[in-house]
Formats: structure tokens, C-alpha cells, sequence
């Protein structure tokens, strides 16, 4: 049985982890091996974030390889070219791209995402592979996406688009039964040519300051060694920034490592590596945890009385409603002279989907010292957070600033507080990551800071008063401060602003949301006015596209002269909702929208159509009575293709095929009874039928192959023009017309009625005749009954 490609890519490289799992397993460490992978996802051009497709996965703890496998085809036809899609990898949330590169807002920061280019070139399909060791546990992010969307607009069936597909798969290999390496105990490994790494994980309490790693008693064969060759990882593995550190012990007498600010409740990975593969070493590991508990959280008891949890004007008075448990403790330096904190209690409302807000308990506003930090957990934990913009906004109460050369610094960081501001207060750093910093002193009262996307994990903001100088930090006393503190998650910064709008996007069941720019805005949240529109062009282009309607008003008075009162109707609806659909429809701040916009929308595409299907039914010249039976029943399968499809080819091209059968039938059948071309005149031909044609067809070579988002404005308002010229052209010279002789009068003239007219006379006298007939009838019947009746 032969494999398809993309199955035989799947079982060589599973059949290789899989030896390489007998192979490890047989060297002692037992190892597991996985597989997961997604349904394969149609890839679009990139003009947003929308256009990117979004793909999760779960690492599982104690993974040791993470493997991808990232299978990208494209389809066979002659439209599918060579192009190239760009991936995107990120732990803990999704990736934060610039494919476009854009302007970020003010005041907002981002990482550049880990990003690889697999080329689509002559091959159907092409499989890259990337290999992580160590990798973080958790979700995983993957985006991918082709290049830069042309701005081509395409009309549905007009031309084949090549199909080009992306499915992401993860093998992983992950070690069970792990080690745990306990704080003050020693264990003892042995590397050897078999086994030459080992793993270890330990734990991290709340509160932790300080871990340090410590290696000793390396040997060989019973000789000592030093410095020990191995290598330490600490830590995992993370894209876009690693939070692994390596230590090569080879190059210290003593191999130790101090982590300051280690994350917090979490279990951290430990790996020696041999770095002589021919030897035989053993060691021993210990590690040392430095724990500070925080300050007492007594002076808060009394704001419970008057705090409001939310709007709606619901007090909390119980403490225990909240799950705060309060253990007096002081503000003291430990054995370790590291300084302690103090924790400032925090509520997490959820507003809604990725919407949620902090308050401050007796805030909003925060007393910070220069003594020790405070610390304010902003837990985004629940795996559901990572999808928005966290927002920060900080205000300095001048007046409440003791010292004019103080400086606040507040750091937000995640998995663990930064509580060495008074060490390294410029890059705000942790062990394994880094944070945000910002800083207000007496002229900068006020900083903000929104972070996209943020990673599931419990973020942490730090505040402490410094007095930096430049030798260094110099110690400020006590110095004291109130900041007013405003933590949210917002699905968008700003909703996107006056020129964008905030989607709420879905992907395997998990929510995120990204902006969507128009008029030339561009940027994360579409504040990069490097391409934007002017006000000034914002309302020449509604003005072409309102005011080019216009040109239907021709056609409406040339209907309505030639007693064609049914498509002059129908032209007046078509330029009505035409002119305020496209006045709703602008992508600037020129708008205005009478009614909704899907509404118009439907009004506007349903009375397009209608017209070019009343306009060739009446070149056709039919009867009275058919004609208006076509428009009626063609007007409503019109009406609900119109529902099922609005933007589908066929709700065009197939009323106009079928009023084209019937005129064209119509036609050859007067011609063959008049034995002569129909119509029979050359200069109809020449002077309306022609010229009406060509507009046509220019018409609608333009709607479908030179339209572009940005030369829309003008090339539609063409396309108005066009079509309403040519009506002027194919309506036909008059209606059916009847005479009638008027004998009411002295001198007798005669009248010329249409044909519609000639009908409903007709229609009202045939009425009243049967109406006269039933009362004489009923007169008579009446004088016979009577006659009956005796004595009458």
C-alpha cells in the first residue's frame, strides 16, 4: 500500500523519534513520545492580523524535544506562482508580527516574533523541520500567512485563486518521572558515554528572592576534577526569548548560579550535559532557596467598610469572601540581607471575553516607599487573557513627593516580581526574562503601557522610590509617594481608534482580537498614518461614489417619458439605497448611514441586478401581461439568491443570460414573422444598441479586473456612470401604444394610451358590466318571487 505524501513524511520522521526514544530509554531515562497535529488550514494574502491563521497546541510538562513539522502545499493550476509562508512561533500566547512593517502606537510594546520562510517553489509541497530542546510546557502559538495582500479586489468567480494550505504537527519526547531536586539536599548524578545528560526539576514557592545552584564534588573514576566538565541548563526553552540559562562549569573552579527572582510557583528545569563524552563524571547538585515574607497587611482591614467591588454598588465586608488570609509580619531585612516587600491587594473582575479589570483594594491610588517595593499581582493565569492588550496607566501625586530628586520605577514583569530595582533599575531584568520599566519623577508625572498579547502567567507590577545620580543609586531616606494605579485588558488599544475596528477572532475554540485599519491607516492599532487618507480625500471618494449615482437620473426621465413607469421604479430604488450605501460604506470618518448597513447593502446589490434584468426584458418588446410576469418572478429568485450568496457571480450573469434568451427569441421571432432584422433600422444599431453594448461590457471589464482598495473610489463611480449610460442607450424608442376613439366630445379626436393603460380601462369596464348584469338579474328575480306570493 503506498502513502501519500504528506503521511510518509509523517511516518518517517515519527518512526525516527521513535528510535531515538529506544534508543535513550535503553540508556536508562524512560521517555515517551507524542504526536498532535491540526486540520490543515487554506493560507490568505496578509493585509491583518485576521488573514494570519492561528494555530495551538500544548507542550506537556517534563518535555525534553519538541519537534516541528511544518507541511505547506500549494495547488497545480497555472494561477498558483511561486511564493514563500511565513511562520510564526511563540510560548505562551500568540505571536505579536509586523509582516508589514508598521508603527507601533505610542506607549505600546512588543517583541519581534521568532519567525522561518518555507519557499513554495516548483514543488507541490514542501516540509520543514525545527527542533527545540528543553521547551517551555504550555501553549504553543503558530501563525502563518503569505506575503502582502495586493490590494486586489477580485470578484467572486470572475478568476480561480491557487489554493495554498498550512498544517503545523509536534512530536515531542517527553522524560517521566523526573527527579525533583529538593531545597538543602544533595543528589548525586553520574554522566557516562551512555547517558550523558540528566534531568532534574524543583519547585519554586511564592515569595522566593533568591535560588542558587550549586555543584561540587565532581570527580572521575574517583579522581577529582576541577573545574567539573558539564554544562547546566537552567531553565526552558521559549520563542520568541529563551528563559534558559547555561552555565559551563568547565570554566569556573566552582560551578554555582545565582538566580535572582526565580518565577514563582512554578517547577523549574535543571540539565547537566557532559562535556567530555568519553568520561565518566559524577557530582553532586544541591540547591538553596531564599524566601522573604511580605509585610504585614493589617493597615488595610478598616477600607473594607466602604469599598466597592464594582458599579453596580455591591460592598464586600468579609474577608474571607475574598480568600485573603492576613498574617502580621514587619518590614525587616532577612539573614540574606535581601530586602522584604509588601504584597498590595488586588481584585480581578472579568468584564467580559478577553476583558478584565484590577482594582486596587483601598486604591486607586498606592503608597510607594523608598524602603522596599510594592508589589501588585495581576493574575492573566486563566489561559483565556492572552488574546488582548494589557493596559497600564500610572499617576504620580506630586504634591505627596517628598524628595523633588526621587524617582519612581514601577516594573511589570511576568512569573515573578523584579525586587532588585535598587541593583539594576535600567533594564528591569528577572533570572530568566525581563520586564517593562517605567519611571516618573517631578516632570514626568504620568506613563503608560500597553502590552499586546500578552503570555498566560501571573504578571507582577513592582513600584519602589530610587535616587539615582550618576555614580549610581544613591539612598533616598525615607521618601514616600502615592501613585493612582489603572490596570486593565482590553480586547484592542482604543478600539482601534476613529479609523479601525476590533475584531473578536476564533480559532479551535480559543478567542483573540486584532484591529482591522481603513483609509490608509495602518499599525497594530491603526495609529501609523504613514499611507492614511486626508479628511480632503476621504470626502472626494464619497462624494464620486454618492454623487456618480446621479447619472441614473437620464435614464429615470427617459423611462418615465416613453411610459416605461415599472423600470423607472425600479431605477429610482437603485440610485436611492446606491448612493446612501456607498455614503455608509466609506472607510473614513466621511459616513453617514440612514438605516443599517447590511440593509443597504442588500437593497443596493438586489436593486442592481433587478435593473439590468428589467432593462433587457423590455428591449425584448414583449406583451404587457408576460413582461410583468417575468419582472415580478424574476425579482424574487433575484431576492433570494441574493440572500443565499450576495457577492456570487451567478446572481449576475444568470438573470442576465436568461434576459438575453429571451430577448434574443424574441427578437428572431418578429424577425421571422416580418421576414427582416429586427430592429429593423440601421441607425437604431449603429446610434443606441452599439454604443449601449460597448458601455456595458467596458462597465464591466472594469468592476472585475481593474478595481483595486485603493483606486475603488473612482473606478466604481466609472462603473456607476457607465451602467447608466448604457440604459440611456438600450431603452427602447416607446411602449405598446393603442388608439382609442374619445365620442364624448363635440369633435371627435383620437387618444393615445399605453398598453397598460389600454388594459386596466379594459379590465374596469368588463367589471362594471358584470356588476350591472348581477343587479338587473337580481331585479328581476325579485318581481318573480313576488308575483309567487299569494295575495300580492
Amino acid at each position: 500500500m503506498l502513502l501519500p505524501p504528506q503521511g510518509l513524511a509523517w511516518f518517517l520522521n515519527l518512526l525516527l523519534l521513535v528510535l531515538e526514544c529506544d534508543w535513550a530509554r535503553a540508556a536508562g531515562p524512560t521517555y515517551v513520545s507524542e504526536y498532535y497535529a491540526q486540520t490543515p488550514q487554506k493560507l490568505s494574502l496578509y493585509s491583518w492580523y485576521g488573514n494570519a491563521r492561528l494555530f495551538v497546541f500544548r507542550v506537556p510538562e517534563n518535555t525534553v524535544l519538541l519537534r516541528w513539522i511544518l507541511q505547506a502545499s500549494k495547488g497545480k493550476g497555472p494561477e498558483c506562482q511561486n511564493t514563500k509562508v511565513t511562520v510564526h512561533f511563540r510560548a505562551g500566547a500568540p505571536p505579536v508580527i509586523n509582516p508589514l512593517e508598521t508603527k507601533f502606537g505610542k506607549n505600546t510594546v512588543a517583541l519581534p516574533s521568532f519567525n522561518l520562510s518555507i519557499p513554495l517553489m516548483s514543488t507541490v509541497q514542501s516540509n520543514t523541520l525545527l527542533n527545540i530542546s528543553n521547551p517551555v510546557s504550555g501553549d504553543w502559538f503558530i501563525a502563518a500567512h503569505l506575503p502582502k495582500d495586493d490590494d486586489k479586489i477580485e470578484v467572486k468567480g470572475f478568476s480561480n485563486k491557487c489554493s495554498y494550505i498550512f498544517q503545523p504537527q509536534m512530536l515531542v519526547q517527553r522524560l517521566i518521572n523526573v527527579p525533583v531536586l529538593e531545597p538543602n539536599t544533595s543528589v548525586k548524578l553520574i554522566l557516562s558515554p551512555i547517558d550523558q545528560v540528566s534531568h532534574l526539576k524543583i519547585f519554586v514557592p511564592e515569595h522566593t528572592v533568591e535560588l542558587a545552584i550549586h555543584l561540587k564534588n565532581c570527580e572521575s573514576n574517583n579522581w577529582p576534577l576541577e573545574p567539573c566538565p558539564v554544562l547546566l541548563l537552567i531553565g526552558s526553552n521559549a520563542l520568541p526569548n529563551s528563559h534558559l540559562k547555561i552555565v559551563n562549569c568547565s570554566e569556573s573552579v566552582v560551578c554555582r548560579k545565582v538566580l535572582d527572582s526565580p518565577p514563582w510557583m512554578k517547577w523549574l528545569q535543571l540539565t547537566v550535559e557532559s562535556s567530555n563524552t568519553n568520561w565518566i563524571v559524577s557530582f553532586e547538585i544541591e540547591a538553596y532557596l531564599t524566601v522573604c515574607t511580605p509585610v504585614d497587611a493589617g493597615f488595610l482591614l478598616a477600607m473594607f467598610n466602604n469599598f466597592t467591588l464594582s458599579s453596580n454598588g455591591t460592598v464586600l465586608k468579609d474577608l474571607d469572601m475574598l480568600g485573603i488570609y492576613i498574617k502580621p509580619n514587619k518590614t525587616e531585612p532577612n539573614d540574606s540581607g535581601k530586602s522584604c516587600f509588601r504584597n498590595q491587594p488586588v481584585l480581578r473582575e472579568a468584564v467580559d471575553v478577553v476583558s478584565v479589570r484590577f482594582y486596587v483594594l483601598n486604591g486607586p491610588d498606592v503608597l510607594v516607599r523608598s524602603e522596599y517595593p510594592i508589589i501588585l499581582l495581576l493574575n492573566l493565569n486563566t489561559g483565556r487573557d492572552n488574546g488582548g492588550t494589557i493596559m497600564l496607566d500610572l499617576q504620580l501625586n506630586k504634591t505627596s513627593l517628598s524628595n523633588e530628586n526621587a524617582t519612581v520605577f514601577a516594573c511589570l514583569s511576568a512569573g515573578s516580581p523584579v525586587m532588585s530595582l535598587s541593583v539594576n533599575p535600567i533594564n528591569c531584568r528577572e533570572a530568566l526574562s525581563s520586564g517593562y520599566l517605567l519611571k516618573m519623577n517631578s516632570s514626568i508625572l504620568s506613563r503608560s503601557l500597553h502590552v499586546p498579547y500578552p503570555e498566560t502567567d501571573r504578571w507582577y507590577l513592582t513600584l519602589q522610590i530610587l535616587c539615582p545620580n550618576n555614580e549610581g543609586n544613591q539612598t533616598c531616606g525615607k521618601v514616600s509617594a502615592r501613585v493612582t494605579v489603572s490596570t486593565v485588558l482590553n480586547p484592542c488599544i482604543g478600539d482601534c481608534g476613529i479609523y479601525g475596528e476590533c475584531r473578536l477572532l476564533q480559532t479551535h475554540g480559543y478567542l483573540y482580537a486584532a484591529c482591522v485599519c481603513k483609509a490608509g491607516w495602518n499599525g497594530w492599532s491603526c495609529t501609523d498614518d504613514t499611507n492614511a487618507q486626508s479628511y480632503g480625500h476621504q470626502l472626494l471618494a464619497a462624494l464620486l461614489l454618492t454623487l456618480s449615482n446621479l447619472m441614473f437620473i437620464p435614464p429615470i426621465v427617459i423611462a418615465v417619458h416613453r411610459y416605461y413607469l415599472v423600470e423607472a421604479s425600479v431605477y429610482c430604488f437603485t440610485m436611492f439605497f446606491s448612493t446612501f450605501y456607498h455614503a455608509c460604506d466609506q472607510p473614513g470618518i466621511a459616513v453617514m448611514c440612514i438605516m443599517e448597513y447590511d440593509t443597504l447593502q442588500y437593497c443596493d446589490f438586489l436593486g442592481s441586478v433587478v435593473s439590468v434584468w428589467v432593462t433587457i426584458l423590455c428591449m425584448a418588446r414583449l406583451k404587457s401581461l408576460l413582461k410583468y410576469v417575468f419582472f415580478i418572478l424574476g425579482t424574487l429568485l433575484i431576492a433570494m439568491s441574493m440572500q443565499l450568496d450576495r457577492r456570487g457571480l451567478w446572481n449576475l450573469v444568470g438573470p442576465c443570460l436568461v434576459a438575453l434568451c429571451i430577448m434574443i427569441i424574441a427578437w428572431v421571432s418578429r424577425g421571422v414573422k416580418r421576414r427582416r432584422c429586427y430592429p429593423p433600422t440601421w441607425k437604431r444599431w449603429v446610434f443606441f444598441i452599439v454604443p449601449g453594448i460597448s458601455a456595458a461590457l467596458i462597465a464591466i471589464a472594469v468592476y472585475g479586473f481593474l478595481e483595486t482598495k485603493e483606486n475603488y473610489y473612482y473606478t466604481h463611480s466609472i462603473w456607476h456612470i457607465l451602467v447608466a449610460g448604457s440604459v440611456v442607450f438600450l431603452l427602447p424608442p416607446g411602449g405598446l401604444v393603442t388608439r382609442t376613439v374619445d365620442k364624448s366630445a363635440s369633435n371627435q379626436k383620437v387618444v393615445g394610451t399605453p398598453a397598460i393603460g389600454h388594459y386596466l380601462n379594459n379590465s374596469l369596464a368588463s367589471i362594471s358590466h358584470q356588476l350591472m348584469n348581477v343587479l338587473r338579474n337580481r331585479v328581476v328575480w325579485k318581481r318573480k318571487i313576488l308575483n309567487w306570493i299569494p295575495g300580492q
